[in-house]
């Protein structure tokens, strides 16, 4: 997707779109950067804030409830809450099958509750923004069409060989700017169009008041339990992400990289 740049009135994008058409051959362009850094580190703080959120509550559901008192999909041993069983004995609060129960706590959990969830909401706002800023100036500078859609030629079975046998040695070639392999090109836009878009939309699908205004998301993500089960797992894979990246970075040339994402040399 391309525009007429000379459309826009705007002279911040004007500057970032005629930025994108003259870098995009040798260097990333300033854009990129600043979303790609600031992305860096709400992602920092949401990993950080996540695991405190799940050293809190290390079980996992599927449906629409669940809560210590009833059973879970898993249970991550991540902190002393794992499987600790300080409860008295249940109680019915009715008379009848599959009642609500209530029972006491017995047992001093580590519970950082609040500024945990307080810090991991107001990252996420950081990255969805960051996130909305990337994917406009990405669609309407033709980013995403010249440097990250895959060419025909490229998808070919000898390009995936070759591709998969070198990331398997680790052998990795350093490009200079934006010029990516198949495999990173396909890497990032599961990340951009799938990994992102499923976790903040499971995410929000965790809010009451979302949901009271917008119950269609519970449907679409099988409930709130199971939505947060799907956070957890769209997380797991944006850090596998993130750690391959990493690495793929460290034996192309850390120095070269970083030099190309700071300092444009």
């Amino acid at each position: 997707m391309s525009i007429d740049r000379s459309t826009f009135s705007i002279p911040f994008l004007n500057i970032m779109f005629n930025n994108a058409a003259n870098q995009f051959k040798t260097y990333h362009s300033t854009w990129v950067k600043v979303s790609h850094w600031v992305g860096t580190l709400a992602f920092i703080l949401l990993l950080f804030t996540g695991i405190e959120i799940l050293m809190v509550h290390p079980r996992l559901y599927w449906g629409n409830t669940g809560n210590d008192l009833t059973p879970a999909l898993f249970e991550l041993p991540i902190s002393r809450n794992f499987q600790h069983g300080g409860w008295e004995k249940s109680q019915s609060f009715f008379n009848q099958p599959n009642s609500p129960v209530s029972a006491s706590r017995t047992y001093d959990i580590f519970n950082q509750n609040g500024w945990g969830r307080s810090l991991h909401f107001l990252s996420a706002w950081v990255l969805v923004i960051i996130g909305i800023f990337y994917l406009v100036v990405a669609l309407f500078s033709g980013h995403i069409k010249n440097q990250l859609l895959p060419k025909l030629n490229e998808l070919t079975f000898a390009t995936f060989s070759k591709e998969i046998k070198e990331h398997l040695r680790l052998t990795i070639v350093y490009l200079k700017g934006p010029q990516y392999g198949l495999m990173q090109k396909i890497s990032y836009l599961m990340v951009i169009f799938f990994l992102l878009p499923t976790i903040a939309l499971t995410g929000i699908t965790m809010s009451p008041a979302v949901t009271a205004s917008h119950p269609y998301l519970l449907q679409l993500f099988f409930g709130a339990q199971s939505a947060r089960t799907i956070h957890f797992f769209a997380a797991v894979l944006l850090l596998l992400f993130v750690l391959i990246h990493v690495l793929m970075i460290v034996k192309s040339g850390f120095k070269k990289q970083m030099n190309g994402m700071l300092f444009n040399k």
